[in-house]
C-alpha cells in the first residue's frame, strides 16, 4: 500500500543515560503500522539515508533510521568521497556489537511506545555496514523480518569482537533477506557462498539474491555504482519481505 503524505521529524531515542539523534517518518493517516528500523551506510544518517527511510515510510510502515554512530561522532553524516570513506571506517571501526545492538533495542522499545506501531515484531534494513548490522540485530527476539543490503565482513568480522558474525547465524529469529552485486570487491562471492550456505545449514528462513555485475553500494542514487535495474528488484523484494511477515 502506498500512501501519499507523511510526516518526518527528528527524534532522540533514549538509552539509559545515551541519547541517539535518529530520523523518524510516519504516514499521516491515523492507524497503526508496521514498524522498520533503518540502518546506515558508514556514512552516517545522510541524506540518501533519510531519503530511503521516507520511502519505507511511504509504503505503510513507520520507518526510524537512529544514529549508530552516536557514541563515536555525535550529528556525524557525509558524502562518498575518498577522505568521507576513509572517517565513516575509522568510526565503523570504533563500534562494538554489544553496544550496537543495545541502541537498537532501544530503537525498537521507543517504537513501541508511539501510538502508531504494531507491537507485533519490527523488520530491519541496512546497507553496507548496516548490512552487517541487522545481520547481527537478526538475533534479537523482537525482529521478525531483516533485508540486509550488501553487508561486508560478516564471515571475517564482528564490531569489537573475536568472533566473525557469521557465528551468531543459528541465533537468527526470523526471516532474512541478503543482497549482494557479484562485483562487489568488498564482498567476494565466495563469502556470499559461505553465507548463504551457514544459513541453509541452520536452517533459518531466507532468501540470497545475487545481482550480476552490480558494485557494492549498487542501491544508493548518489553513488557511482548505482545501478537502476538491481535497485529496482532489490527494493521490491524488501517489499515483499515487509509486507509478509510484518
Amino acid at each position: 500500500m502506498t500512501i501519499a503524505e507523511i510526516k518526518t521529524q527528528q527524534v532522540k531515542i533514549k538509552n539509559q543515560d545515551l541519547e541517539i539523534d535518529a530520523y523518524l517518518a510516519i504516514p499521516s493517516a491515523e492507524g497503526t503500522y508496521p514498524a522498520i528500523i533503518v540502518i546506515q551506510e558508514i556514512f552516517g544518517v545522510n541524506a540518501h539515508i533519510r531519503d530511503l527511510t521516507e520511502r519505507i515510510a511511504k509504503q505503510g510502515y513507520v520507518a526510524i533510521a537512529p544514529a549508530m554512530y552516536q557514541r563515536q561522532a555525535p550529528g556525524f553524516e557525509t558524502g562518498y568521497e575518498p577522505e568521507d570513506l576513509e572517517i565513516g571506517r575509522e568510526y565503523k571501526n570504533q563500534t562494538k556489537a554489544t553496544e550496537l545492538l543495545s541502541d537498537i533495542e532501544a530503537a525498537i522499545d521507543y517504537l513501541y511506545q508511539l501510538p502508531q506501531v504494531k507491537t507485533t515484531g519490527v523488520g530491519t534494513v541496512g546497507f553496507c555496514f548496516g548490512g552487517h548490522v541487522v545481520y547481527l540485530a537478526a538475533t534479537l527476539e523482537r525482529i521478525k523480518a531483516t533485508a540486509s543490503f550488501y553487508g561486508a565482513g560478516i564471515v571475517n568480522w564482528c564490531p569489537g569482537e573475536t568472533e566473525p558474525t557469521i557465528n551468531r547465524t543459528k541465533d537468527i529469529k526470523g526471516t532474512i533477506y541478503a543482497f549482494f552485486g557479484t562485483a562487489d570487491p568488498l564482498i567476494p562471492n565466495e563469502q556470499v557462498d559461505l553465507i548463504a550456505n551457514e544459513l541453509a545449514k541452520q536452517q533459518i528462513p531466507h532468501q540470497i539474491f545475487r545481482y550480476p555485475g552490480a558494485n557494492h553500494g549498487f542501491l544508493c542514487d548518489r553513488r557511482g555504482s548505482y545501478n537502476p535495474e538491481a535497485a529496482q528488484d532489490a527494493w521490491q523484494k524488501m517489499l515483499d519481505l515487509f509486507n509478509s511477515k510484518l
